[in-house]
């Protein structure tokens, strides 16, 4: 990278639909390769699909990306001295640019009717070869031209593609390739209601905002060889082209929703946290080196390289997603991590929707300790909290008799039990702890079988976080109130079966 170049690259999706991971990915590596030359990394939204394109969309990707921590220097709501950011604020630029193409001949109006175009589709279908535009508008005469103009058609404008030659580049990720010109249309670079299409506005876009370097993914590589004739027609210098390995599912087959594809809102809402996500996507075709998977974004933006992304396809794998989440949780400050997982406690009406007091932090706090060596996403607290909030938990009272106990066992054990957490006269998880293994002792039990009859009193599921610091957290009233109900739930079910 020359030191006299001032890197500017852009992310330019369209607003037909939630932000995906391929759309998070790419935007990631243009904003590291900005950042790691010190470069500008520019939002720019293409909404020239006017039925598709909708305001909701586009405050998806702009929430997306602020979720991801990707900021944009120049943009939707950033603002910059190269916009507008949005295409169909843009028309009057297209305009003028077509208008010079149609000036040097290197332009044309088009005025085939759909149906005249779907018969030479058709032609080409029946000779089982690809369909290339017929060029029959390309030499119209001045006279033509309004003959067909008065016939009420409105026209819409084709570039001339050069008919033969080869077109290629030098790609960052993939080295040379080449086109053969023969093999190119002659595409339409603006409708017949005066709105651009892709190829064209996009040439016209990265020039005007000075684009340095264009990384997408590799399904635009076709596109390329078009715009680079666009980019010579009008006389605008070519950026560099990168295009990244598509993302695969673990079966190799193109990314679906079976596959755990998810909008980033989604992962959001499913609790990832962005620092995990971002981690992960940049390991989707990048490597440092074949040992290090963890990285901070300090070190993403150090070390990151176009020279390290690979050409073959990323496999997404929401298992190693998962992994890496419950890394980034596991390191987590807990006062931060409690403050994430609030929103999920809400959400389930666990937590009030009002500010907590210091008290109600501190008790929601001393919870999330309980699980977060096991949680994978902050959305998997609810569940495994839950009782903790409950005032009178729901469960089969044949879960309190454990293994080789009958109903009278297990209720004389639990009584037993609530004799000596009455007694503890410190009541925290190590003294419960010691006071319960004395008493298995006592009974001649094994822990297993009282620690299991215990759990589900005092938790009303088999498996939760640990028995004594989850005892230690409910305080001793609660706890007791926990048991008391089920002792009375074995009585009833002793009543039951002596009737």
């Amino acid at each position: 990278m020359s030191s006299e170049t001032k890197v500017r690259v852009r992310m330019a999706p369209s607003p037909t639909g939630p932000f995906h991971v391929g759309g998070a990915r790419t935007a990631l590596f243009n904003w590291l390769f900005a950042r790691h030359y010190g470069g500008v990394f520019v939002l720019r939204i293409e909404d020239t699909d006017v039925l598709r394109s909708k305001p909701e969309y586009t405050q998806n990707i702009v929430d997306s990306l602020r979720w991801l921590g990707l900021d944009w220097d120049e943009g939707p709501e950033a603002g910059g001295l190269l916009g507008p950011y949005f295409q169909m604020q843009r028309l009057n630029t297209y305009r003028e640019a077509s208008d010079r193409l149609l000036a040097s001949d290197k332009a044309y109006y088009c005025y085939c009717t759909h149906e005249e175009l779907e018969a030479e589709r058709e032609k080409a279908r029946a000779a089982k070869v690809a369909y290339r535009y017929s060029r029959r508008c390309r030499h119209l005469t001045a006279e033509q031209r309004s003959e067909l103009e008065a016939q009420g058609r409105k026209p819409v404008i084709r570039f001339a593609m050069p008919l033969d030659g080869t077109v290629g580049f030098r790609d960052m990720i993939r080295g040379d390739i080449a086109f053969a010109n023969q093999e190119l249309d002659d595409l339409v670079i603006v409708k017949s209601d005066g709105i651009p299409t892709y190829n064209f506005a996009v040439v016209v876009d990265d020039t005007t905002m000075e684009i340095t370097h264009v990384i997408r993914g590799e399904d635009h590589i076709p596109n390329t060889p078009k715009q680079i004739h666009i980019f010579r027609a009008l006389g605008y210098p070519l950026p560099q082209f990168g295009h990244l390995p598509m993302i695969l599912g673990p079966d190799r087959s193109k990314l679906s929703k079976r596959h755990g594809a998810a909008s980033i809102t989604e992962y959001a809402e499913l609790g990832y946290l962005p620092e995990a996500l971002v981690n992960y996507l940049a390991l989707l075709g990048w490597s440092y080196d074949d040992k290090q998977e963890i990285f901070t974004r300090a070190e993403l933006i150090k070390l990151f390289s176009i020279e390290r992304v690979g050409k073959t396809g990323a496999i997404f794998n929401i298992e190693k997603l998962d992994w890496l989440n419950g890394y980034y949780i596991r390191q987590l400050d807990l006062d931060d991590l409690t403050r994430r997982i609030l929103p999920f406690l809400r959400q389930a009406e666990l937590v009030g929707p009002e500010e907590l007091t210091a008290d109600q932090f501190g008790h929601v706090k001393s919870i999330v300790a309980l699980i977060q060596e096991r949680l994978k996403r902050l959305a998997e607290a609810p569940g495994l909290t839950d009782f903790f909030f409950k005032k009178e938990l729901e469960y089969d009272p044949a879960l309190l008799v454990s293994k080789a106990l009958t109903p009278m066992e297990a209720r004389a054990t639990i009584m037993q039990a609530r004799e000596r957490i009455v007694a503890t006269a410190v009541f925290d998880a190590p003294n419960l702890e010691h006071t319960m293994r004395e008493l298995a002792e006592d009974l001649a039990m094994k822990t297993g079988q009282l620690f299991g009859s215990l759990r589900v009193a005092v938790t009303g599921r088999t498996i939760a976080p640990p028995l004594f610091q989850t005892m230690a957290v409910l305080g001793r009233e609660q706890t007791l109130a926990r048991v008391d109900r089920a002792i009375s739930m074995l009585d009833k079910m002793i009543q039951k079966l002596s009737a």
